[in-house]
């Protein structure tokens, strides 16, 4: 396979193609690589017998720039990239970003502020009555009534603010074939309901009733349907109506696994977004089939051109070239990460087989140095499911599988990491496999086993390793969903035995969040002692990013906790740093070594009362 995805009217031509069944337009320039879910699931598609056609970053204010392929024979599938829009363009103090990774040449501006109701508002000016479909992570985490952090409001789903046909949510690879189907044996998308990991709407009551009138039987997952509370419940900034919201959040985070998650609704004005259970994870099997398609690993030729700041290509790609997908999930479900509501708890792993054929290919690369530079998904250490009964009743609904409290169902087991690894590196021309992706340490250290710990630190790790403590203070630790700041000591004290040990020097390089929800200044100078006294002061700090989908974003925008429930039935309440002022406070703590920081660090420790600890951090 040399041939790239369709991406101009000639390629059309070229194919003896007059029209193409579905036109994917993505926010992202084009890269013909697994990492990239335009290029995945076009290949997917093509692969299934459909013809497909490309419209990376297009000119989102010229309705002809959706007209270049003609009216697609099945749909439009729309995403808005890798990353919500507005993260993409914007950073978490809300100031424009320089760059775009994902664009020609990393140049900003390709991308508009809310992609998807900007693309599908183009699509309908240039067709009418076309099928329009939306997903990718933008619209997954945006799919019901969601806090949106940089107009400080609630909005309603996306999926009725964009008047697009059908949302999909979570990775699609099965959702969006049969979707394709059904599109083909002549449905609308308008009439397709009955499809996992989707969203629908409908005005009609009756429409609800009927799902409400049917035996648990005929329902997936055998589950009554849950009635969320309305757009108007929660979307004003009052009490009553935050309450809401946190109950609304605390639902359907207990309905996201695909093996024991009800089908929920939301009323919105005259209207009802009805969300289908998550689609089924993808089997071993099938997973390794999607990383076999036929990718060529590069950006488009058209990119080799300067783009306006006279760069070339597309950024993204140097972050995933010689990297490899080992899995999807994670179980860790920390709480200012939104892979919960868009990958899902459960573990979805490929092959061992399947993974070093990718590493070999990787070896035959011109550019292929010696290098891989990971092999890992959202968590490194994670190839299998928390515990056995996930595997038949999914994740639980009630329970956290590790935080300060691990469930005791936990297998805690890298035995098959370990094999992978060692296959990987006895591989010819490989020098070193890099683990990059994100160690859960706390994982790590519950294994009795201690092997893995002594294969990252002699082959996987070059000078130092990156983990993720987040905080020091234990009440933000488990609002967190982490384990204890002890657990971080007790791994940073066996890492540094076993380097020891191994005769390496080898070093700790840790990430940390300022204004978490929970972190008030006082733990942020918590935080700021612990790193004078281990002598580490990062140079970078993680600002908190309140973006849809996450319990932190729920946290921030309630002051609520609604996983813990106080005496009188109320939910917890929550610290929240709120303002750029005190967020920039807690971020000086955080660096309190840098001179410009001190008048800031003096003014912090005044307001909490801390002045005594001055004298100890400087």
């Amino acid at each position: 396979m040399t041939d790239f995805l369709i991406t101009q009217k000639s390629d059309m031509k070229a194919r003896g193609l007059e029209e193409v069944d579905f036109v994917f337009v993505s926010g992202d320039g084009y890269v013909d690589h697994p990492s990239f879910a335009a290029a995945l699931l076009g290949r997917l598609l093509e692969a299934n017998g459909y013809t497909v056609a490309l419209l990376p970053q297009p000119d989102w204010k010229n309705p002809e720039s959706f007209k270049i392929y003609g009216k697609p024979k099945l749909a439009f599938l729309v995403s808005a990239g890798a990353m919500d829009s507005m993260v993409s363009n914007y950073t978490a103090n809300n100031k424009p970003r320089s760059k775009d990774a994902y664009a020609h040449g990393g140049e900003k501006g390709h991308r508009p502020d809310r992609a998807i109701t900007a693309y599908v508002g183009a699509i309908r000016q240039a067709y009418k009555g076309v099928n329009v479909i939306i997903g990718g992570i933008e619209a997954s985490l945006r799919r019901t009534s969601h806090y949106d952090y940089w107009s400080n409001t609630v909005k309603r789903s996306v999926l009725l603010d964009s008047k697009a046909d059908l949302l999909m949510y979570g990775m699609g690879e099965h959702s969006t074939l049969e979707i394709a189907a059904q599109l083909k044996e002549g449905k609308s998308a308008r009439e397709i309901r009955n499809v996992r990991g989707t969203c629908w709407y409908t005005g009609r009551q009756a429409d609800i009733d009927e799902l409400f009138a049917k035996d648990e039987s005929e329902l997936i997952n055998n589950k009554k349907p849950i009635l969320l509370p309305s757009f108007e419940e929660v979307k004003a900034d009052t009490p009553e109506c935050k309450a809401n919201f946190a109950r609304s959040y605390l639902i359907q985070e207990k309905n996201t696994d695909a093996l024991n998650a009800a089908t929920l609704i939301e009323k919105a004005d005259a209207r009802y977004v009805v969300q289908n259970p998550p689609s089924l994870p993808l089997t071993t099997e099938e997973m390794d089939k999607v990383y076999e398609l036929p990718f060529i690993r590069k950006w488009h030729p058209m990119y080799d051109e300067p783009a306006a700041n006279g760069k070339t290509g597309i950024p993204a790609l140097s972050e995933v070239k010689f990297s490899l997908t080992s899995c999807r999930g994670c179980f860790g479900a920390c709480s200012f990460c939104a892979i919960t509501f868009h990958q899902g708890r459960r573990i979805q792993s490929r092959s061992h087989e399947n993974i070093i054929k990718e590493a070999e290919a990787l070896t035959h690369d011109p550019d292929f140095k010696g290098y891989i530079h990971d092999i890992g998904g959202p968590t490194a250490n994670f190839r299998n499911d928390a515990c056995e009964k996930q595997k038949k009743a999914g994740a639980c609904q009630n329970r956290d599988c590790l935080g300060v409290d691990p469930c005791p169902n936990v297998k805690f087991d890298h035995k098959d990491y370990v094999q992978l690894l060692g296959k990987l590196r006895a591989i010819p021309n490989v020098k070193k496999v890099f683990i990059r992706s994100g160690i859960r340490f706390d994982y790590l250290m519950r294994d009795k086993d201690k092997t893995f710990f002594y294969d990252l630190c002699k082959h996987h790790i070059s000078g130092q390793l990156k983990v993720a403590p987040e905080h020091v203070n234990d009440n933000v630790l488990r609002l967190m969903r982490k384990s204890t700041h002890k657990v971080y000591e007790d791994f940073s004290k066996e890492y540094e035995r076993i380097n020891k040990e191994l005769g390496k020097k080898q070093y700790l390089v840790p990430y940390y969040i300022a204004g978490h929800p929970g972190a008030d200044l006082s733990a942020a100078v918590d935080v700021a002692l612990y790193l004078k006294k281990t002598g580490f002061v990062p140079d970078q700090v993680q600002d908190f990013y309140p973006t849809p989908g996450s319990l932190a974003t729920c946290m921030y925008w309630t002051g609520l906790n609604p996983w813990k429930t106080e005496a009188d039935g109320s939910f917890e309440k929550v610290y929240v740093a709120r303002g750029a002022h005190e967020r920039k406070l807690q971020r000086a703590l955080l660096q309190f070594n840098r001179r410009e920081n001190m008048p800031l660090v003096k003014e912090a420790l005044k307001l909490c009362h801390r002045e005594d600890a001055f004298n100890k951090l400087y």
